[in-house]
C-alpha cells in the first residue's frame, strides 16, 4: 500500500463519512477529465473535508483545479476490502526463508563444541594439532606476523562470501519495512490525537483515535515479536564463520600457548605500538597478536566487501 492509500485510509478511520466524501471526488474527477473543483463538489462534502484532502496531500494541484495525487492508489483504497492493517505491516514475510537448514543447525552446534577450546588445554591441543598439518608450511614459509595476516585474509574472504550468500538482506527489509510502517502510523496517530484535544475535538473522537492508537501498540508488540526472524537472519552467516575461524583461531592461541615462538619469531614490530611480544597485553588484557588479527581482518574485510561488491544493507520490495 502507497503513502496516498495508507492516507485515505487513515482519514476514513477518523471520518467515516469521508468514504462517500472521497467516492464524490472520484466520481467528479472523472466527469471532468481528471480534475475537481471544489464547487463540483461542495454538495456532497464539508470545506473542512475539503481541506483535510489538500492539506494531506490526497488532492494537489492541476491545471484549472485539483486532481488526485495518485489515482490507482486512490481506487485501491476505495475500492479494497476496508483491511485496517497499518499500511506496510501487513508485508507478506515467508517465514520459511528466513528458516535454518538442518545443515545450518549442526554448523552451530560445531561451533559451540569448539568453544570450551578456548578454556580447556586438550581440546586446544587436538584442533591446533590437526590445524596445524595444514597451516605449518605456511608458518615454515613465513614469519609469524605475516602469517596472522595470512590467516586474517583467509578468514575475511570465506566471512564476506558466507555472508553474501547466506544472508537474505530482501526478508531483512521486509522486517524493518513492516516495522517502520507500524511507527510511522503510531507518530501520525498521536499527532492527529494531539490536534484534536488541542481543537476541543468531542470526547467519542478522542476516544476512536485512543482506541487506534492502542491498535497499533499490539501490532508494534507483534511485529517487534516477530522480528526474531531478522535476527536469525542475521546469525546464520555467523555460525558457518564461527565454525571455519574457531579452528584457526585455536591454531594461533596454540601455536603462541602451548607450542611457542622463539628467538625472533616471539616478538614483532607493530603500527605504533614498536616491538612487542605476541603475548603482551596490548589493549587491556587483550594481547598483541589478537589485536593484531582482528586489525588484519577488519581491513581485509572492508576491501574484500568492496572489490567483490558486496552489500549487506538490508534491502526493501
Amino acid at each position: 500500500m502507497t503513502r496516498t492509500a495508507e492516507k485515505i485510509d487513515a482519514l476514513v478511520r477518523e471520518d467515516s463519512s469521508m468514504a462517500d466524501a472521497l467516492e464524490a471526488i472520484r466520481e467528479a474527477a472523472d466527469r471532468n477529465g481528471g480534475e475537481v473543483q471544489w464547487a463540483d463538489v461542495s454538495d456532497e462534502l464539508t470545506s473542512g473535508q475539503w481541506g483535510r484532502l489538500i492539506e494531506k496531500g490526497v488532492l494537489v494541484d492541476g491545471d484549472e483545479g485539483f486532481e488526485i495525487a495518485d489515482r490507482e492508489a486512490y481506487d485501491q483504497a476505495l475500492d479494497g476490502d476496508g483491511d485496517s492493517t497499518v499500511a506496510g505491516a501487513d508485508v507478506d514475510i515467508d517465514e520459511e526463508e528466513s528458516s535454518w537448514s538442518q545443515w545450518d543447525k549442526i554448523a552451530g552446534v560445531g561451533a559451540l563444541l569448539l568453544m570450551p577450546g578456548y578454556w580447556f588445554d586438550s581440546i586446544r591441543n587436538v584442533v591446533g594439532g590437526t590445524i596445524d598439518i595444514v597451516l605449518g608450511p605456511l608458518d615454515a614459509a613465513l614469519p609469524f606476523y605475516a602469517v596472522i595476516l595470512s590467516v586474517a585474509l583467509i578468514t575475511g574472504l570465506y566471512s564476506s562470501l558466507l555472508q553474501a550468500n547466506l544472508m537474505n538482506t530482501e526478508v531483512m527489509g521486509k522486517y524493518q519495512e513492516r516495522m517502520k510502517a507500524v511507527q510511522e502510523e503510531q507518530k501520525d496517530l498521536r499527532q492527529r490525537k494531539k490536534e484534536a484535544e488541542e481543537r476541543g475535538a468531542s470526547e467519542a473522537e478522542i476516544e476512536r483515535l485512543e482506541n487506534e492508537l492502542e491498535r497499533i501498540r499490539e501490532e508494534q508488540m507483534e511485529a517487534m515479536a516477530d522480528n526474531l526472524g531478522m535476527f536469525k537472519e542475521q546469525f546464520r552467516p555467523m555460525v558457518w564463520i564461527m565454525l571455519l575461524t574457531i579452528p584457526l583461531f585455536l591454531w594461533m592461541y596454540w601455536k603462541i600457548q602451548s607450542v611457542g615462538l622463539s628467538g625472533a619469531e616471539a616478538t614483532a614490530i607493530l603500527p605504533i605500538v614498536g616491538k612487542t611480544d605476541w603475548q603482551a597485553g596490548l589493549v587491556g588484557p587483550m594481547p598483541a597478536w589478537i589485536v593484531w588479527y582482528f586489525l588484519c581482518s577488519m581491513g581485509f574485510s572492508q576491501l574484500l566487501r568492496k572489490s567483490l561488491n558486496i552489500d549487506m544493507s538490508p534491502t526493501g520490495t
